[in-house]
């Protein structure tokens, strides 16, 4: 469970490492400024879809995760039941 925890956090960093990047490349761009708003648009969507994906992953997890304890302990508590 530690390590899942630790690679979060380093998705995390990097997806944030990622969107700093686009918008300070962004920045200083030379486009005109309806071109460069159009183009940090583009790198909001795509960051929202990275974080909403980064999210759906994480619950699946964390489904799993519940679902494997849930029924770890209904064994237990049949093997418990039965003695």
């Amino acid at each position: 469970m530690e390590n899942s925890h630790t690679t979060g956090k380093v998705i995390g960093a990097l997806l944030v490492g990622a969107a700093i990047g686009s918008v300070l490349g962004i920045l200083f761009a030379p486009h005109k400024g309806s071109k460069t708003r159009k183009n940090i648009a583009n790198s909001s969507d795509d960051l929202a879809h990275a974080i909403k994906d980064k999210f759906e992953d994480m619950f699946e997890e964390v489904k799993s995760t519940f679902q494997a304890q849930k029924e770890k302990a209904a064994d237990f508590v049949a093997d418990k039941t039965k003695a």
